[in-house]
């Protein structure tokens, strides 16, 4: 949803996406306890991909880009870590870029400098909205539910009806 607002405002139209993650909050979205993050856990880095592979699929289905996946890369994350995400992500077609650039500065994320240009290059952009300028409000909520979020509908009583239609009256 942020692609189609920051869209509309600036006018300006993206060429790719950097999803950018860490091996850590990918293992805390599968369930792991704060105090484990450090601590290799498969399990719960492959439950936590669900999220990432969700938003992979909504950069590039839903708004018609190519992406890459930029991974801040710590000490702790395991060769059996980054070995699974590269997996899982090349499923997807979707490359995996380790950067370092919280260490190492600008040089820790040339990689993924020359990953964007490489897909830029290809020419794989169709990019497109979630929905209509012009649509009505219920119409662009509904739009975002479903196709982002992956909602069946949505539905509102009719005081947040009233509310919606209120905001759609007065632009």
């Amino acid at each position: 949803k942020f692609i189609d607002i920051k869209c509309r405002k600036s006018g300006l139209r993206p060429d790719a996406v950097v999803i950018v993650a860490t091996i850590r909050a990918l293992k805390y979205h599968g369930g792991i306890d704060l105090k484990e993050l450090n601590n290799e856990d498969l399990p719960a880095l492959e439950r936590g991909m669900a999220n990432l592979e969700r938003h992979v699929r909504n950069v590039r289905e839903v708004y018609g880009l190519p992406c890459v996946v930029s991974i801040n890369r710590f000490n702790a994350d395991t060769p059996a870590e980054l070995e699974l995400l590269r997996n899982k992500m090349g499923v997807l077609n979707v490359p995996v870029i380790l950067a370092t650039h919280w260490a190492d500065g600008g040089a820790g994320a040339a990689d993924v400098a020359r990953a964007v240009v490489d897909i830029i290059e290809r020419g794989q952009n169709n990019f497109k909205f979630v929905y209509e300028d012009s649509a009505p409000l219920w119409d662009k909520i509904k739009a975002i539910a479903t196709k982002v979020y992956g909602a069946a509908d949505v539905s509102a009583d009719s005081k947040v009806r009233g509310q919606i239609k209120k905001l759609q009256d007065d632009g």
